[in-house]
Formats: structure tokens, sequence, C-alpha cells
């Protein structure tokens, strides 16, 4: 009989991953988020293909081609995407990743910011959409003289009202109470499925965090190494500040059982602490010091990446109905 030893670190890493999984598990609630919105796009009849590829030569059964219905472009239209995007960026900004597919956690204490600040964008979704609905007509005329023959009415709904909604919930994660009671042995399988998915939750936000960093970092170091021209290349501010946000989400979300990468993220942020944006473009010796600064963390990203198997969760953050 052979006895296969496991490696004292690598059970090491997994107790604390439990651990954290624990706390993860009795800290969080799940919140998922909704939105409906309407397609702006759509796939070109068989006739219309047909007349396509002809003045092209070309094969139908090759050919794929679609109309846009809408300007997206109009300032009415962007004003309803922006405040999807901003309703996203803060739901991503405040929560973590989840192996359910659409779904997120979020710190119980923050729940009631959650509720306030999407009905917040719920309410000017609502405003924004009156505001985009009064110019309906207007652009479904400019899309009548834009796309010539490809103009179809039946392709526009009377209006744009109940078109888009925003929506969430707070799914349930666990088992109910009430299955210990009516099944103990489905109940403890039920919570031990639950570990292993908190589990992979923790996994799941490491990895994240880690692949959001080497991005941000990757960015950096690119943009302030080497020249263009001559000259030093051009940076944007949110090349720093985008840094600086993820510090803080990373600080306020924290539940990474890893110390190597808590490390290279207190490095970041010792090595940006305080830095301008300005004072990197005017100050060639701090510009240097930074960039070898990020050079070293890069290294250690990639090599704590390369250390850490795909794994195939979920990763889809908004379900679309």
């Amino acid at each position: 009989m052979s006895t296969v030893l496991e490696n004292p670190q690598t059970q090491a890493r997994s107790n604390t991953t439990e651990n954290v999984a624990q706390r993860l598990q009795s800290a969080t609630t799940a919140v998922r988020l909704h939105i409906r919105w309407p397609g702006v796009r759509k796939t070109l009849s068989r006739d219309q293909k047909l007349r396509v590829a002809g003045a092209f030569d070309a094969d139908f059964s090759v050919v794929s081609a679609a109309k846009k219905l809408l300007d997206t472009s109009h300032p009415s239209f962007r004003a309803v995407s922006n405040i999807r995007t901003n309703a996203i960026r803060f739901w991503k900004a405040y929560s973590l990743p989840y192996v359910e597919s659409g779904v997120r956690l979020i710190k119980r204490e923050d729940v009631d910011l959650m509720e306030s600040t999407l009905r917040q964008h719920k309410d000017e979704l609502a405003q924004a959409v009156e505001q985009l609905d009064s110019c309906y007509g207007e652009l479904v005329m400019q899309a009548r003289s834009s796309l010539g023959d490809l103009f179809d009415a039946g392709d526009y709904a009377v209006t744009l009202r109940d078109m888009f909604e925003l929506r969430w919930d707070f799914p349930a994660v666990t088992p109910p109470d009430y299955l210990r009671s009516v099944s103990p042995e489905v109940y403890a399988a039920e919570c031990s499925r639950v570990r292993e998915r908190f589990n992979e939750a923790v996994q799941l936000a490491e990895a994240t965090f880690a692949e959001e960093l080497s991005g941000l970092v990757n960015h950096l170091a690119e943009r302030l190494s080497g020249e263009a021209d001559g000259k030093p290349k051009i940076f944007r501010d949110t090349a720093v500040t985008n840094l600086n946000e993820f510090f803080d989400r990373f600080s306020r979300l924290n539940i990474t059982s890893d110390e190597a990468l808590q490390s290279l993220v207190d490095q970041a942020r010792g090595l940006l602490g305080g830095v301008q944006p300005t004072e990197l473009r005017e100050q060639n010796g701090l510009r240097q010091r930074v960039v070898n600064g990020l050079v070293r963390i890069e290294a250690s990203l990639d090599g704590l990446l390369a250390d850490r198997p795909r794994r195939n969760i979920l990763r889809k953050s908004v379900r679309d109905e």
C-alpha cells in the first residue's frame, strides 16, 4: 500500500481558503442585477442578404449582415446608456464575483447602500427614457432616411417606454433553514455544496483581483516607459487614478487568502501613494523609479497568474432579460 502525502504548503493554503470562505459566507449576501434593453440591430432578411451578396458577387451562404435601427450616438440615447453603465459599474465596485451567472456578493453592511443607489439609477433611467421617447419619432425618421430601402416600419415599436428596465434582487445562496428539519441528509449535502461554491468564490475573487491589477500595472508601465518621437509617451490621468480606485476597492472588499497578492497590492500602493499624474509627466527621476517598481511587480504578477490554472467558473456579470 502506498500513501500520497499532500504538500504542506498546498494543505495550508487550502485551509486558509476554507477559513476565508467561511468568513465570506457569513459576511456577505448575494445581489443580482437584471437589465432589459432593446436591440438596436437586426439581421437583414433573406432577400436583403441576397441583394448584399449580389452586390459583391459573393456566396449568399457566407454573408452575414445587419442594420442599425436607431442612432445610439443621439444625446438622448447616450444619456440612457450612461445610466446603465453607471449602474453596472457601481454594482461591480461594491461586490465580489460569484460562481453563479449574474450574481455577485456584497457585504451585508452595504445592502442599504446598494438598494438606495440602484433605486436612484432606476429613477434616473425612467426619466431618461421619457426624454428619449419624446425624441423617438425623430430617431425613426432619421432611420428611415439613413436605411433607405432597408427601412421597415415593422421593426419599430410604438413607444420605447416599456423597452428599458433596471431591477435587482437578493437571491438566497445558502440552504433554506426548513430543509434542516425536512431532510437533515439533504440539508447537510446542500451545506457542503455551498461551502465548495464559496471556496470557488474566494479563488475567483483572488484571480479577478490579480488579473485586474496585472492589466492596470502593465498599462501604466507601458505608458511610462520608452519614448514616442523622441519624447516621453503620453498617458491619461486615468492610468494612475484607475489604480488608486483599484486599491480602494481591494481594501474595501478584501477577502483574499493570498498573502502574495496582498503583498503585491501593498507594493503597488506604496509605489504610487501620493503620486500625481502631473508629477510623473514632469519629473523624470520619479517616472523612472515608478517604472522600475512597476516592472518588478509586473514580473511577480506574471508568475502568480502562471501558477494559477484557470477554473471553468461562470463569469457573466449581468443577465439580460
